[in-house]
């Protein structure tokens, strides 16, 4: 008799960048040369959502005029992510932001999740 073995995606380690938020975060520096960002970091916020339920955002972000951001970089997008950010969006005051791969003709596709 063979056995199957489970295979579940394998976890990068915290504060390990992954190739798309490293990516992601050269256009957020590039931003940040320009003006648009005063300041922005890698993981440094952690939001509790429920008990024992959290979100790690990938991206804190600050505006030059002063405005918070949290900017969340998906390539692909688990059901359970998504409920967290559109949770994570009702109960804080800042805005947060769904960010995915950049196209090649329009670059990276970056909509404002709804609380």
């Amino acid at each position: 008799m063979r056995h199957q073995i489970a295979r579940g995606r394998q976890r990068k380690e915290p504060g390990a960048m992954n190739k798309l938020e490293a990516s992601y975060a050269q256009q957020l520096e590039a931003r940040k040369r320009l003006g648009e960002i005063a300041w922005y970091s890698y993981e440094a916020v952690k939001l509790r959502l429920a008990h024992k339920t959290f979100l790690t955002v990938d991206f804190f972000v600050m505006l030059a005029n002063g405005e918070l951001e949290a900017h969340e970089v998906k390539g692909f997008m688990e059901s359970d992510a998504a409920v967290k950010l559109k949770v994570a969006a009702a109960m804080y005051p800042f805005r947060f932001f769904l960010v995915r791969h950049p196209n090649k003709a329009t670059g990276w596709l970056i909509e404002e999740v709804a609380a």
